[in-house]
């Protein structure tokens, strides 16, 4: 590009970088701007010489004919042979300190100028502009505030950042071996999926030909039919006007009869003639053809069929992308993955759902591919305290859809524990109430709290009603998960040891009552600690929609930073082997709380509820229960 006459804009020129494709400004010196890579034009050399080792690069200084050159001299830029080198070169002379190669065309200076100021040879790198410069340009010039580096610091740096990312491509060669078999595999991939595409297209094309042809035909039986039946009509009332003529039809049997001389034969014959006479007269008076000529009726109508064949094209990336539903989805024994389409039109006939484990160490991901005919899938074999990542594509013939957005989840900590509700030891039946699965429990103390308040002058006298779980634990790492209603008032869930079981519901210390509280007198916490430290068991709490961290050490002293949102599910890891016992988010399973626990007994999982409140232990996820998920 250049600049218009009489502009003031400075000349510049664009030139497409070849590496990036961006283009670059050149600047007012255009190419000449540029340096010269000798050492791209040595490779390049180097090759050539390879490639036309049969062609000898003659003398440029021997009487015709030329002799076949030994070397060229870098310095004086030309070749020569070993008689004519010896001449131009004698012994003892300056010329005998040239630098000479083997046979070559090409020549490159030996001291790399700069492209800015031609007479200056660089000697600094800029760490900017990532150029070498000379010592004009670092004083002057464009990289006066750059901050540049020795030349040969440049080279030791560079060079040792090229030779270990050479090495490690080289180290890497398997891996690149395997992507070009993957790349090969794809390339026959695409040409069977093209095929099909077109075969699909040509099946498609050929549909509506046929319907077209189908239509065509009934139209055209239509149009004949209505003329046949047109030009019936008309014949019927050509030949009834045919005889209206003189001597013919009609009119001609009337003149015959008005020969009749006997008054009785004719009076039985005129009789109905005349009637006849008089519709013949009558049609003559209203004029009207038996049938229309015009085929209006039968005009097709194709213009929606011309904008729609219009609009014809391949759905835009062949169907729509589909979602992981991240609610519906979960982790517990089992990982449940649900998907749905948004636009929930062309739904794909099948889906391909993919998953692979996140492992920082391995920098190839290896994907595990499922083929899925519904909109969930249930994964087994997944490893503990893991993070899968998943995706999802559907399917419809050879069309596909792109890979869904990744979704993470995190399995369990531990191998899922599955009890349920004791319905025996110690639970209280006027208070609890369990579903007949006992897999839910209830606390009904409302309406008794009511009755006896009737009683009641001051304080609140509530207990909390305990119930357990029918497994125990011995040993071994273990993780369960439940559900806890927003509406519960008060919940505090955990372990219990088989050895203070019996200590448990047989506390008859009263919650909120004033007579048993602990108050020190001051507001320093020590109340709680108190109170957790009393306790035969290992609980927190939660109620309120909020998940009280219990008092430690090591808890934060603000009760504000000890107070978080209640997560919708809650989990419990229990390690006997290490003695401790975790609380976790379970939906992304996130440690919350963690603290030390006596597991010389056996310990059973352990709730407690006041006032109204509610838990529901989490279903293990079944083979089952993504199709009637879907049924739902």
């Amino acid at each position: 590009t250049g600049r218009k006459r009489n502009s003031l804009t400075p000349r510049s020129s664009l030139f497409p970088c070849p590496g990036c494709q961006r283009d670059i400004d050149l600047g007012e010196r255009g190419i000449n701007g540029l340096f010269r890579n000798f050492t791209l034009e040595t490779i390049v050399e180097r090759y050539r010489q390879a490639a036309r080792a049969a062609i000898a690069i003659m003398c440029d200084f021997c009487k015709p004919p030329p002799q076949e050159s030994t070397k060229s001299c870098l310095d004086c830029s030309a070749s020569y042979c070993n008689e004519c080198f010896k001449i131009h070169h004698p012994w003892g002379t300056v010329k005998a300190q040239h630098e000479y190669v083997g046979p070559t065309t090409n020549f490159r200076p030996k001291i790399l100028m700069c492209p800015e100021h031609e007479m200056e040879r660089v000697n600094m790198y800029c760490e900017i502009c990532r150029r070498p410069v000379c010592h004009l340009c670092k004083l002057g010039g464009c990289h006066a505030n750059h901050r540049v580096t020795t030349m040969n610091t440049a080279y030791k740096t560079l060079k040792e950042k090229l030779s270990k990312d050479i090495e490690y491509l080289i180290s890497k060669e398997s891996q690149v071996k395997a992507h070009i078999t993957q790349l090969d595999l794809l390339l026959k991939e695409t040409e069977c999926n093209s095929e099909r595409a077109k075969e699909e297209a040509s099946q498609s094309f050929e549909k509506l030909s046929q319907v077209l042809e189908e239509k065509k035909s009934a139209a055209l039986r239509a149009i004949e039919a209505s003329k046949n039946l047109r030009l019936e009509k008309l014949q019927t009332q050509a030949e009834e006007y045919q005889g209206l003529l003189e001597n013919n039809g009609l009119v001609g049997y009337a003149q015959e009869v008005l020969k009749e001389t006997d008054p009785s034969c004719f009076v039985q014959t005129a009789k109905q003639l005349h009637v006849r006479i008089q519709k013949a007269t009558e049609s003559l008076k209203s004029f009207r053809p038996a049938a229309e000529t015009t085929f209006e009726d039968f005009v097709v109508d194709i213009a929606k069929q011309e904008e729609v064949l219009g609009d014809l094209s391949f759905h835009p990336n062949g169907l729509e992308i589909p979602e992981i539903n991240e609610e519906q989805s979960r982790m517990y024994n089992k990982a449940l993955i649900s998907w749905e389409c948004p636009g929930k039109t062309d739904s794909a006939d099948i889906y391909v759902l993919e998953y692979h484990k996140l492992n920082r160490e391995e920098e190839s991901v290896t994907w595990q591919e499922i083929e899925v005919c519904s909109k969930s899938k249930v994964i087994s074999d997944l490893d503990d305290d893991s993070s899968y990542a998943f995706r999802v594509r559907g399917y419809k013939g050879s069309i596909c859809s792109p890979w869904s957005r990744e979704v993470i989840l995190r399995t369990p900590p531990a191998p899922v524990f599955s009890f349920l509700f004791d319905d025996k030891c110690g639970y209280n039946t006027e208070h609890l109430l369990l579903n007949p699965r006992r897999t839910s429990v209830e606390s009904r103390a409302g309406f008794p709290l009511l009755l006896g308040s009737e009683r009641m002058q001051v304080g609140c006298y509530t207990t909390l009603d305990y119930i357990i779980g029918d497994t125990g634990i011995a040993k071994g790492k273990h993780f369960w998960a439940f559900r806890v209603e927003a509406y519960s008032y008060l919940v505090k869930v955990g372990v219990v040891s088989s050895n203070k079981i019996q200590k448990l519901f047989h506390n008859t210390h009263d919650v909120t009552s004033p007579r048993n509280e602990q108050d020190s007198g001051h507001d320093s916490g020590s109340e709680d600690a108190f109170f957790d430290s009393s306790q035969p068991f290992t609980l927190v709490t939660l109620g309120m929609k909020k998940f009280l961290i219990p008092t430690t050490p090591a808890a934060p002293k603000d009760p504000a930073s000890r107070i978080l949102p209640l997560p919708s599910r809650l989990g419990i890891c229990l390690d006997c082997d290490k003695g401790k016992v975790g609380f976790y988010d379970a939906g992304c399973m996130k440690c919350l709380y963690e603290c030390e626990v006596d597991c010389s007994g056996i310990m059973y999982p352990a709730f407690a509820l006041m006032g109204g409140a509610a838990v529901h232990l989490e279903e293990a996820v079944t083979s089952k229960y993504g199709e009637y998920h879907d049924n739902i």
